[in-house]
């Protein structure tokens, strides 16, 4: 067992430390670490009554990296597992070199005053990582993360070729408020808001946000209202699936939230540049998020399920072939066990699993890394394992938009 650091103290954070002590025969020593201990602390308070394990907290400015240093000097961790902000990626990817500790996030880097995200800031990290003899593993979530997963697992044992994978993320749970987000607010609305972006046929095309719209019978759940977006996994599928011809990512919202988006949006409260007010400058998405309630809030009130998963298509043994995998997971199941709603369930049980499998040496190597250039197959097993069962099966036909 190999000790570890986390880093973030947010839902996915409460949910990853919450597996980590649920498990002691993978994991040593559990150190969670964030701006606001307070908030370290009451997750540390919430693992010791469930499990009656203890975990240690720390004060630390992810931003600053001489302090990630001196902290994880002082842990002395096998892996440092960041489930903090998009921002804080490439400091604490610093922290890590200099350290010389592995690293593992959920989601890639983020500039601050561009709601823009894409590898390429992380992927010029893989000759120092590789001199380093250190690894960084990138995006081990849910999407991405398990969907990327999904697309390596059925190109291993069900598809000799993709041709198109659709994913499609559907979060059928209702929390009862007006408008809120299930995970970070201001990373949620810069992500929806953001021009939509699919790959085809060697190019990226481009669309307006929210301008395409499909509707999906999701199992479990029902007939749903999903749209057109871009996610980064799509960035690393096209790099790494060989021959695919066409990525695209679709998520489902109610008609009550576009709305209310809609509305913000109109009003300039979703705008990411400052704004003057009373002499002091202020983001507005960032007042926003301040008065919206906390994701990590919404578990007692959410009820419902999410499924998440791919559609794929290509050839098995010459012949036409199309996929279906995915994840079903129910809100309350996943408060009752870690105090948190689905959605950050989904993406910090595929956190603790990737370190889990790279504190055991099952994954390893030197570099930077996306999850579906990984052996797919010890993974699966663990979603099975630890909370999020999958299923697979071969549909009739290809979907028809």
């Amino acid at each position: 067992m190999k000790d570890v650091l986390v880093i973030g103290a947010g839902g996915v954070s409460s949910v990853a430390v919450h597996k980590m002590a649920k498990n002691p025969d993978l994991f040593g020593k559990i150190t969670l670490a964030s701006r606001r201990q307070f908030k370290c602390d009451a997750i540390a308070a919430s693992v010791k009554q469930r499990f009656g394990a203890d975990i240690d907290t720390a004060q630390v400015d992810a931003d600053d990296v001489d302090a990630m240093v001196r902290l994880i000097e002082k842990v002395k961790p096998a892996l440092v597992v960041n489930l903090a902000l998009p921002y804080q990626d490439l400091p604490i990817m610093d922290a890590c070199l200099k350290a010389g500790v592995h690293y593992l996030d959920t989601a890639n880097y983020e500039p601050r005053d561009e709601a823009k995200f894409e590898y390429s800031w992380q992927w010029a990290y893989q000759e120092r990582f590789k001199e380093a003899g250190l690894m960084a593993l990138l995006g081990s979530g849910f999407d991405p993360g398990v969907t990327s997963v999904f697309a390596a697992y059925l190109k291993k044992h069900h598809l000799d070729t993709i041709d198109t994978l659709d994913i499609l993320d559907c979060n059928g749970g209702d929390h009862g408020q007006h408008f809120a987000t299930n995970f970070n607010p201001e990373i949620n609305i810069r992500e929806i808001t953001a021009p939509a972006r699919h790959y085809e046929n060697g190019e990226w095309i481009e669309t307006p946000a929210l301008s395409t719209r499909q509707v999906y019978n999701f199992e479990e759940v029902g007939t749903k209202n999903m749209y057109l977006m871009y996610h980064e996994e799509l960035e690393s599928l096209a790099k790494h699936i060989p021959g695919i011809k066409r990525i695209r990512f679709w998520m489902t919202f109610g008609d009550q939230y576009l709305r209310y988006l809609d509305v913000l949006q109109n009003v300039g409260m979703t705008r990411i540049d400052p704004v003057m007010y009373n002499g002091v400058e202020i983001i507005p998405l960032q007042f926003l998020k301040a008065v919206l309630p906390e994701p990590s809030d919404l578990g007692q009130t959410t009820k419902g399920k999410t499924n998440i998963g791919d559609i794929a298509t290509g050839t098995k043994d010459g012949k036409a072939k199309t996929v279906r995998i995915y994840n079903v997971c129910d809100h309350e199941a996943a408060f009752e066990e870690t105090g948190n709603q689905a959605v950050s369930y989904t993406t910090g049980v595929p956190a603790m699993i990737g370190a889990a499998l790279m504190l055991n040496g099952t994954w390893k190597g030197e570099g930077v890394f996306n999850m579906e250039q990984l052996d797919p197959d010890p993974f699966m097993d663990m979603l099975n394992q630890h909370g999020l069962p999958w299923q697979v099966r071969e549909l009739a036909e290809p979907l028809r938009f």
